[in-house]
């Protein structure tokens, strides 16, 4: 078996792809899925769990623990798999989530519940880097273009059916199994992987540089907790989030300090030598910023100016993420035929820039239609990014490091979805009140307390003064958020132009005898494809 896979996949970059192959790709993309899925499914069931455990005070915890837990693990899972072999690495991964879903599944109280997701995050930190780097290993950067639509159609079915299937699993089935739903899928993919991915075996000599470790995750989880809290739990010059700010900058000073030291270093300072590597991680977190704002808003705008339901809201987002995906499947098809990609990030910040730039100008008089319009043309934008910046980063490091450099690239894209969140959050609550306290300043207070909850019904329910009044709060709201995006969007925009077209590895031999041009010098060395046995 492992010669046969051998002999397949040393030829991967040139034909098609071996059904062991095929085989570990579903796999992946079903590990990619429960890392993706896990918080948009328990979003919908939150109301039912807070109804049976209590908690409420703790209920912003849920989800907390679970992206503090993955966002701090991401970077240790990438190096563990450089150091000690993927297969191995990932695995662990799976299996931990799992691990974390079933006793999720099982929790009494919110407590519990709080830190079993803190386990399951911890593992879901491993899958998407594992599947990244994987993937980097399997398949060359040109013909991993090719791939690039069924990652997208991965993210966008996690969006759009996400909370549909929440719903659904709560009201015939019980909370619970919003969390057992993983195990049958992710012991498929613990089994195709186990059984047909055949990766060379590592064992480093070094030890885990465990300073590091903890300076980072301690610099990351401030960072986090300093986004989730500023505004909402603490005022942004409280003296708790001025300590959290300090700590998290002190903590990453001195992990930037002692990685020159380290000798097996858990982020290697060198990848970001590589113009290409360092354009790339910053264009990520610039997506991830407008991104996840961008799902977030959205979804209240409708619901609130244009009296869409709750229940259908990823469907509310299908413009934006049906462009996605056929631009991304686009993008992939030319990057693997022609070897050429600088014009994906260039288009990708310039029609994100714009699109931002449309939704900001809606208003209570915008048709769902013309919304429709301007979230397709920022989805033609994010599908010019998503995964060309993935594949760039990875073509742009030596193999050694595809895991921190898979790792770093996800990292960042989650810190810049962090960042959007709070900033874009902030300044919408903001501007929500301003406009309350304007046009309905007594009535008003109330709906604006409770304007995350606010349903189309309940919304319905309001005087009608008070009610145009919110209306044109949110619209306002929207107005300043996207435009905020707009404007961060044009940094992606121009670190894009200064992308240099490296040819990408595997791109037959022109590709491969090129001579090392600069900092880029990795980016010519031929993928080991033949590895995989």
């Amino acid at each position: 078996m492992a010669e046969k896979t051998e002999a397949a996949t040393g030829d991967a970059g040139a034909g098609k792809q071996p059904r062991s192959v095929r085989v570990v790709l579903l796999a992946l993309m079903i590990a990619m899925m429960l890392a993706m899925l896990d918080n948009m499914i328990i979003g919908t069931a939150m109301p039912t769990i807070v109804g049976e455990l209590g908690g409420l005070e703790h209920l912003s915890w849920v989800v907390t623990a679970y992206t503090l837990a993955t966002a701090a693990s991401t970077p240790l899972w990438g190096k563990l798999g450089d150091m000690y072999g993927r297969k191995g690495s990932f695995m662990s991964s799976i299996v931990i989530f799992l691990i974390g879903s079933a006793l999720s599944g099982m929790a009494q109280d919110m407590g519990q519940l709080i830190a079993f997701r803190a386990v399951q995050g911890l593992g879901a930190g491993g899958l998407m880097v594992g599947v990244m780097a994987i993937i980097g290993d399997l398949i060359p950067p040109r013909e991993r273009g090719k791939y690039q639509g069924m990652m997208a159609g991965v993210m966008a079915l996690a969006m759009i059916g996400g909370p549909l299937v929440g719903g659904t699993i709560t009201d015939h089935w019980g909370w619970r199994w919003s969390f057992y739903i993983n195990l049958p899928l992710g012991a498929v993919a613990l089994v195709a992987v186990s059984a047909v991915l055949h990766l060379p075996k590592k064992r480093s000599q070094a030890r885990i540089d465990y300073l590091g470790a903890a300076l980072l995750t301690i610099g990351i989880t401030a960072i986090v907790l300093v986004t989730t809290w500023g505004g909402t739990e603490y005022a942004w010059t409280s003296a708790r989030i001025m300590e959290l700010i300090g700590i998290g900058v002190a903590a990453l000073i001195g992990f930037v300090f002692w990685q020159t030291r380290a000798a097996e270093p858990i982020v290697p300072l060198h990848i970001f030598r590589s113009r290409n590597f360092t354009l790339m991680s910053f264009i990520g977190f610039i997506v991830g910023f407008v991104m996840f704002g961008a799902t977030l808003f959205l979804p209240l705008y409708q619901q609130a100016v244009q009296g869409a339901s709750a229940t259908n809201s990823g469907l509310l987002l299908l413009p934006m993420l049906g462009a996605m995906l056929v631009t991304s499947m686009v993008a992939g098809r030319v990057t693997t035929n022609t070897g050429r990609y600088k014009i994906f990030p260039v288009a990708g910040g310039a029609l994100m820039t714009v699109g931002l730039f449309l939704l900001s100008t809606m208003d209570t008089e915008t048709t769902r239609f013309t919304s429709g319009l301007y979230m397709a043309v920022v989805g033609l934008g994010m599908g010019c990014l998503m995964q060309i910046t993935m594949l760039v980063a990875q073509n742009s490091v030596e193999m050694k490091d595809m895991g921190v450099a898979s790792s770093s690239t996800t990292l960042f894209r989650t810190l810049g979805s962090s960042f959007g969140v709070a900033i874009m959050g902030a300044l919408f609550n903001h501007r929500v009140q301003d406009v309350m306290a304007e046009r309905a300043p007594a009535a008003g207070a109330k709906a604006t307390q409770e304007s995350a909850t606010l349903t189309a019904d309940a919304l319905n329910a309001l005087p009608a003064a008070v009610r145009e009044a919110y209306q044109h709060a949110v619209s306002s709201g929207t107005h300043g958020a996207f435009l905020l995006g707009s404007v961060v969007a044009v940094l992606a925009l121009v670190a894009a132009v200064f992308v240099k077209e490296v040819p990408l590895k595997g791109a037959g031999p022109k590709a491969a005898d090129a001579p090392a041009d600069g900092d880029d010098a990795a980016a010519t060395v031929k993928a080991p494809v033949s590895e995989a046995v």
